[in-house]
């Protein structure tokens, strides 16, 4: 995977920085597997404005991912490696001996015609699924659980891994790509691997009308705002705007979110880094 620097030949062009999608092998998705999608624009049920700067964008179909992996033992053959408009990271079309066919997120280096398996009597190879108690320790995993059987919740998007560093009973402790460590139970699955497409954060997009097609409309920064639009509008000429926060007056900087009282802040070892 590479990134592939373009001519300029338009004024869009000169900066652009564009995937080269060598690992893609169609653009054409399984029609048994995708969904209609509509877009709601920010708009929550009655209407309402709820989330600004969205709207418009590309009409897309939404691909139905097996986050859960829940096929025990039963060996599947890639046939494709494809595009995914809703995530970052590619997906990959696996065919299980029985016929069966399913979308999972791909890891980086699989290829057509490798073979992945979950379940107990899966070798420990990229792109099979375990529970982390049969994974030996400083396994690169990603897809991780957080509740059993309710499938992958951390560790999705694109060129994304973390790592298993130890064991404590009914416990694995993993550090994220955060920098965060925290215990997980042990009969939760990962994937072995990292996520593929990991040049996805080097590429610029060249233009705003490429934001545009992904439905992300144009954003004022706060401080060119007025004092009656934003906190840190007003003041004369290029003033700082105080202290960063958000339209509603939440700190941007320094102020904690997270709910002291969380059940699962005993399991957090280490934060992740400031």
């Amino acid at each position: 995977m590479a990134l592939k620097k373009f001519k300029p030949v338009t004024p869009g062009m000169r900066h652009r920085m564009g995937n080269t999608f060598d690992e893609v092998t169609t653009d054409t998705p399984e029609k048994s597997l995708t969904v209609g999608k509509n877009r709601i624009g920010g708009r929550n049920r009655t209407g309402k404005m709820t989330m600004r700067n969205r709207g418009g964008g590309h009409k897309t179909k939404y691909r139905i991912i097996d986050f859960k992996r829940d096929k025990d033992n039963i060996p599947a053959k890639v046939s494709t490696i494809e595009y995914d408009p809703n995530r970052s990271a590619f997906i990959a079309l696996v065919v299980y001996a029985d016929g069966e066919k399913r979308y999972i997120i791909a890891p980086n280096g699989l290829k057509v015609g490798n073979t992945v398996m979950s379940g107990s009597k899966a070798p420990i190879e990229i792109g099979n699924t375990l529970e982390m108690k049969d994974l030996p320790l400083g396994t690169v995993i990603y897809g991780i659980e957080m509740s059993p059987g309710k499938g992958a919740q951390l560790v999705r998007s694109a060129g994304t891994s973390a790592v298993l560093v130890s064991k404590e009973g009914r416990y694995v402790v993993v550090k994220l790509p955060s920098g965060e460590t925290r215990r997980i139970l042990s009969v939760c699955r990962a994937t072995i691997g990292s996520t593929s497409n990991p040049v996805h954060s080097n590429v610029i997009m060249g233009k705003a009308g490429r934001n545009r097609w992904k439905g992300r409309r144009p954003r004022v920064r706060g401080v060119a705002m007025n004092p009656v639009d934003h906190p840190m509008g007003g003041g004369e000429g290029r003033s700082s705007g105080g202290h960063p926060r958000s339209r509603t007056g939440i700190m941007a900087k320094g102020q904690k979110t997270r709910d002291v009282k969380k059940a699962s802040n005993k399991l957090i070892i280490s934060r992740k880094k400031k």
